[in-house]
């Protein structure tokens, strides 16, 4: 039986559908005004995991992450570089989602546009005013917070502490400093409304396209830890007032990413762009990396942790490379990495019966079934065994190099397995005097031997190809 924490409850619970063997999960999805960092990787890997473990375990998912496209960023970028919003949030979406299939991340079932669910956002805010929930001012509407009396549960702070906590504004238009906007009012970028042009608040967004597209109760709504408190709280408390009835049954959040005990953010301006990350680890290194820790639990990015996972996922996909797969599985091992997962997805251990299985057929233990079980629970967890890399021995390795001494005047004393760096040396000395045709022509040698050359700002890493 599948466990899990839930926010809420700030308790572990069993997992118990609405709706027996369907499951309606809603995740908040990116504000598309710039590349996504390594927090978006933590984010969506770990919710990709939950989504293929549900449909592992048999259940019918469906899977919604929404895209925000009308939002203050958006706009300011857009302003900032004279074009219109569209054209800051279609080239942004599209870098999103390329980052999302090169981390291996399954596209949702469902991906709503905040810009194409305007009508049903403004009929929800119209039922919060008609029914008091919500009032306008000046053409801004505004959700009555101190009225919904659960506000504040989810994040475990009563209303009476976060009054006192509350910063009052001068000329603040609204009741009450916790009162947050559902509608701003909006001349320039603004869309037609009854209170005159304007566009959605943040929240708003996600009440909607969760009504539309899974209805008024979900299962499980989950985002990254940030976005328990203001906008989970904001979303329930809007939803259940609109809707009558409970928003989503669990709520689950997963840990920061950080860089020096700092969370990784664009505010900050100490993120790593997905982008950048993956020109010196692949797709596994990045998942091994996320995956030994927790998912609530914050992750401390740094190259020893991610080189050391670069290594492991190597040793993982290498273990089974070139094998062919049945469907003959161990299944102790199955159930083992069931026992971790429907533990609140401890990946941890689901990855130590992985590792336990390579060790396995390394030793020739079952090989072939230990071989089908790794790949088939490897699958679950997202890993791409395609990307397993060719090991060369010595022996090997210095075949291949071989012609490269006198190719490139290199040394016979240089060691087999130190050739190539001294080439990228040579290769580096011509780029710095930017001689870029004699950079080229080693790339290109190097390639035409099936060495391949990767540049990034750390410097360039060669692998067999």
């Amino acid at each position: 039986m599948l466990k899990i924490h839930n926010t809420l409850s700030n308790r572990i619970e069993e997992f118990i559908p609405l709706e027996k063997n369907k499951v309606k999960m809603y995740v908040c999805g990116p504000t598309v005004y710039d590349n996504a960092h390594l927090g978006h990787a933590r984010c969506y890997i770990t919710w990709d995991i939950l989504y293929r473990y549900l449909k592992f375990s048999g259940y019918e998912v469906t899977y919604c992450r929404n895209v925000t496209d009308v939002d203050d960023k958006i706009l300011k970028k857009a302003d900032e570089q004279g074009v219109s919003p569209e054209v800051i949030t279609d080239k942004y979406y599209k870098s999103f989602i390329n980052s999302m299939n090169n981390l291996n991340v399954l596209r949702p079932d469902i991906e709503p546009r905040a810009t194409k669910t305007l009508g049903e956002m403004i009929a929800m805010i119209k039922k919060l005013e008609q029914d008091g929930f919500a009032y306008c001012v000046d053409n801004d509407v505004y959700f009555r917070v101190e009225k919904y009396k659960k506000y504040g549960q989810l994040s475990s702070q009563p209303i009476k502490d976060l009054l006192n906590g509350a910063r009052v504004e001068a000329n603040d238009k609204k009741e009450s400093p916790l009162d947050f906007a559902l509608w701003k009012k909006d001349e320039i970028h603004g869309y037609n409304s009854p209170w005159g042009k304007g566009r959605p608040g943040w929240h708003i967004e996600c009440s909607a396209m969760n009504k539309k597209h899974l209805g008024l109760t979900i299962d499980i709504h989950a985002g990254g830890a940030d976005l328990a408190f203001p906008h989970h709280e904001n979303e329930r408390a809007q939803s259940e007032c609109a809707n009558g009835c409970e928003f989503a049954k669990y709520w689950m959040h997963n840990g920061f990413v950080t860089i020096n005990k700092e969370k990784m953010s664009k505010s900050l301006n100490n993120f790593l762009t997905i982008d950048d990350v993956l020109k010196n680890y692949d797709l596994n290194a990045i998942r091994l990396f996320i995956l030994t820790n927790h998912y609530r639990m914050p992750v401390e990015f740094n190259d020893e942790a991610l080189t050391s996972a670069k290594n492991g996922a190597k040793r993982l996909v290498n273990s089974i490379s070139g094998m062919e797969f049945d469907e003959e599985y161990d299944l102790e091992a199955i159930n083992s990495f069931k026992k971790a997962m429907d533990d609140d997805l401890n990946t941890s251990v689901a990855l130590a019966v992985l590792f336990s299985l390579v060790d396995k057929v390394k030793k020739g233990e079952n090989k072939q079934i230990s071989a089908n079980t790794l790949h088939y629970l490897g699958n679950v967890l997202g890993f791409d065994f395609s990307l397993a890399q060719k090991e060369l021995t010595d022996e090997e390795l210095n075949e291949l190099v071989k012609p490269l001494y006198d190719e490139f005047s290199i040394s016979k004393e240089i060691d087999c397995r130190k050739v190539i760096d001294e080439i990228i040396k040579i290769r580096k000395t011509a780029r710095d005097n930017k001689d870029w045709k004699k950079s080229d022509e080693i790339r290109d040698k190097l390639l035409s031997y099936k060495i391949q050359l990767k540049d990034s700002k750390e410097g360039t890493v060669w692998q067999i190809l």
